[in-house]
């Protein structure tokens, strides 16, 4: 490129400030001189000054580039909002499994250490329908049963309840006109649960309704009218 391509590419520069960035001193319009101070006089440093500077010198200016980083930081901000709440939701998760997998290990050793009891538990009930649940062995007897009772364990099927077959084993049948739906007359052995969880079914006597008499077919008519 020639070298007035390269005057007109220059721009020029002008700095009006009154106070000289450098001295701190401040500044006369050029042209003009201080009071007190002869014409002609030079004060270095102090006069605005005016001067070239080529446009490959002056720093690049970008006007979108502060939107471009808001932008960016909004982006990146977004993203981390959503991975927080990702991880915060799988820790959630990750709780409650945990939680229901410790309660679902606990039930389970519970309803375990219960079942080994009951056979125990079976002998104490006879000692007691016999009048032998005295003394020392009473006391141990009260103990066993309340580790049941601390374990959640109850005990159920009593002599008159209705027949179930979810709660129920019926082991011995009969009749009989003193009821009217299938009811578990004897209690040979009783049952245990915990909650809504049957442990052990009752081992029971079923007594049911007599059947009613079958109705009669109506007799045939021989009166010779008739058809």
């Amino acid at each position: 490129m020639t070298q007035a391509g390269d005057e007109q590419s220059r721009v020029v520069i002008r700095d009006k400030r009154r106070i000289d960035p450098i001295t701190g001193a401040v500044r006369t319009p050029a042209g003009e001189q201080p009071a007190g101070v002869r014409p002609g006089t030079e004060l270095p440093g102090e006069q605005m000054s005016e001067h070239e500077t080529p446009v490959a010198d002056q720093p690049a200016t970008e006007p979108s580039a502060d939107g471009a980083a808001e932008g960016d930081l909004a982006r990146q901000l977004a993203e981390r909002t959503e991975d927080l709440q990702r991880v915060t939701a799988e820790y959630a998760n990750y709780r409650r499994r945990i939680d229901r997998d410790r309660s679902l290990v606990v039930d389970q050793a519970a309803e375990r250490f219960a079942t080994q009891l009951f056979p125990i538990v079976d002998d104490i009930e006879r000692a007691r329908d016999h009048g032998d649940l005295t003394g020392a062995f009473k006391l141990v007897a009260d103990r066993i049963l309340g580790l049941l009772d601390g374990l959640g364990v109850a005990a159920f099927g009593v002599a008159g309840d209705p027949f179930d077959p979810s709660l129920h084993e019926a082991v011995m049948h009969d009749t009989s006109a003193d009821v009217e739906v299938p009811t578990a007359t004897t209690v040979l052995r009783q049952g245990y649960r915990r909650g809504d969880r049957v442990l052990r079914t009752a081992m029971v006597a079923v007594t049911e309704p007599e059947s009613a008499a079958p109705a009669q077919p109506p007799a045939e008519s021989t009166d010779p009218a008739a058809g």
